[in-house]
């Protein structure tokens, strides 16, 4: 499987310290690399910004979509600003 961020994910990844970046960078590998990475996420029902699913890295959230073999990020904001209407 391998990830494609989305602009808006790349600026909201830029926005964070480059320690958190690291560890966010280097969980999602993590995911990535495994052989069912879903099993690591939290389907998101009735999401009002869009994206299927989640990760959770520490006090910030991944969230994404599947399509085939590939893993859409589609923005990564901290836990108490993710789940706010926009």
């Amino acid at each position: 499987m391998r990830a494609e961020f989305t602009q808006t994910a790349q600026k909201d990844l830029k926005k964070i310290n480059t320690i958190t970046q690291k560890q966010i960078v280097k969980k999602l590998k993590f995911f990535i690399e495994q052989p069912d990475p879903l099993k690591f996420a939290t389907k998101l029902i009735n999401f009002p910004k869009g994206g299927n699913y989640r990760f959770r890295v520490g006090s910030y959230r991944i969230v994404f979509d599947v399509t085939d073999n590939t893993l859409y990020i589609l923005y990564i904001e901290h836990r108490k600003d993710v789940y706010r209407r926009k």
